[in-house]
């Protein structure tokens, strides 16, 4: 993690007893990091049960109320230190770990309005101290600009970090996980206040040119070879064609999209190129790589997914000499299928998805697939929120489903130019929303919160 040192850490510990900041910060980080996905171990003890009995997230709970229940003993609001900022931070990976968003949306903005009380925001607060503690800070600033825009994407909330300050420095070690770290803030960095409004629907002065140009961005903000750990090259690439496919989601709800138009990020065909390139750079990570990264990365890739089935479904499928969108969804499956977590909870609703929007492909499948569908998770035929996504787990609930929007852009073009109306479905009626209960949703990831190793 790039705000943590082990060093560090052991000086915490070691002033806990008499420091109400270093307890509080050391235990956030303990509960964090029970709450995390893929630690299946119980905890050994327990105060009132046998043991064993606790699980790590019910402990993690525990330790995240003791968090909350200690400082209310204290004013750390009015004189906040980068402490306070961190243990703030660790409260939102808890919750959002938890799958408790309102509760963590009010940690992270705390932890970002922490932020600017520090200072953090301005350039000037870096000029003088400590060089490496600034460093670090820096690294503080920059780790929750980009949580906050991924979680505003998410769960459609308003940003309040801007990239006001210089980027964070890298390391010159070539084995420093930092490197990564500017790589990522790089790619979230053009999701600013007018994408941002946009996508809340808080302004409408879109473009098709301004979104051409942002999806070259995308394109161009990684380059060809990553100097970087594998797990992070694996959810950079993840994350930047999910990033690709939200522009798009955001093209086709303004009518941006054409089917003649030179610019292939701006054609209903484009969640295909995507889809395709996903499967590209995928099949170079090794399955740990990728399962590092928690429910959040399956997430990516099932609305990616999502999104190609109702591509698929509307729009012809283009001529090709390669694999074609059949090819690539399939592809995409038996990944989702791989992936921990992503086979007992994904895997049923995107098979659910395809046999309620396109079920002549079923026979298409790999033969073991459509027999995982569930469903017991449906509601009224559909398991899926607006734009392909869970309701709840994904973040976008905030436009209209990708079949309803593509085809409401086709008829609107109607006399221009063909286009197919999606196959019939089994009863969907398009906007419905998942019966999914807190006690059976998986704990997700949160953000870029163990994407980097102690250093």
């Amino acid at each position: 993690m790039p705000i943590l040192q082990r060093e560090q850490i052991g000086l915490l510990v070691g002033s806990m007893a008499h420091s109400v900041e270093s307890y509080c910060l050391v235990v956030a980080l303990d509960a964090f990091m029970l709450i995390q996905p893929g630690i299946a171990q119980h905890v050994p003890f327990s105060m009132d049960e046998p043991s064993g009995a606790i699980t790590n997230p019910r402990m993690g709970t525990a330790l995240m109320d003791e968090v909350v229940r200690v400082r209310k003993g204290y004013d750390y609001v009015e004189h906040p230190t980068v402490h306070t900022v961190i243990t703030s931070f660790f409260l939102f990976g808890c919750c959002f770990g938890l799958n408790k968003h309102n509760t963590a949306w009010v940690h992270l903005r705390e932890a970002t309005a922490l932020a600017q009380i520090l200072g953090m925001q301005d350039e000037s607060t870096y000029a003088f101290g400590d060089r490496k503690e600034n460093a670090t800070n820096r690294r503080l600033f920059w780790l929750l600009f980009v949580t906050e825009r991924a979680y505003a994407l998410q769960k459609h909330r308003p940003l309040t970090l801007h990239a006001t300050i210089g980027p964070p420095t890298v390391d010159p070690d070539p084995s420093s996980s930092i490197n990564g770290f500017v790589h990522l803030v790089n790619l979230y960095r053009p999701f600013d206040d007018t994408f941002i409004g946009l996508w809340n629907k808080s302004r409408n002065d879109c473009s098709t040119y301004w979104l051409a140009q942002l999806q070259e961005q995308l394109t161009q903000a990684l380059p060809p070879y990553l100097d970087t750990t594998e797990s992070q090259a694996a959810d950079l690439r993840t994350s930047q064609q999910w990033l690709r496919t939200m522009v798009w989601q955001l093209s086709i709800s303004n009518n941006f999209l054409s089917s003649s138009s030179p610019d292939s990020s701006m054609t209903f065909h484009f969640p295909i190129e995507v889809a395709k390139d996903l499967v590209a750079v995928t099949s170079h990570f090794s399955k740990q790589a990728m399962e590092v990264h928690g429910i959040g990365l399956i997430e990516k890739v099932f609305d990616v997914a999502c999104t190609l089935v109702d591509v698929m479904a509307c729009v012809p499928n283009p001529p090709s000499p390669g694999p074609g969108p059949q090819e690539h969804l399939n592809q995409l499956l038996r990944l989702i299928s791989t992936l921990r977590g992503g086979d007992s909870r994904f895997l049923p609703l995107i098979m659910a998805k395809i046999r309620d929007t396109l079920p002549s492909i079923c026979h298409q499948l790999p033969p073991d697939m459509m027999t995982r569908a569930a469903p017991h998770t449906l509601v009224n035929g559909s398991a899926f929120g607006p734009l392909g996504g869970i309701n709840g787990l994904t973040g976008m609930n905030g436009l209209n489903g990708v079949s309803s929007v593509v085809m409401d852009g086709m008829n609107a073009m109607v006399g221009h130019e063909a286009y197919i109306k999606p196959e019939p479905t089994s009863g969907s009626s398009g906007t419905v929303s998942a019966n999914v209960s807190e006690s059976g949703t998986p704990y997700s990831t949160p953000p870029f919160m163990h994407y980097y190793p102690l250093a």
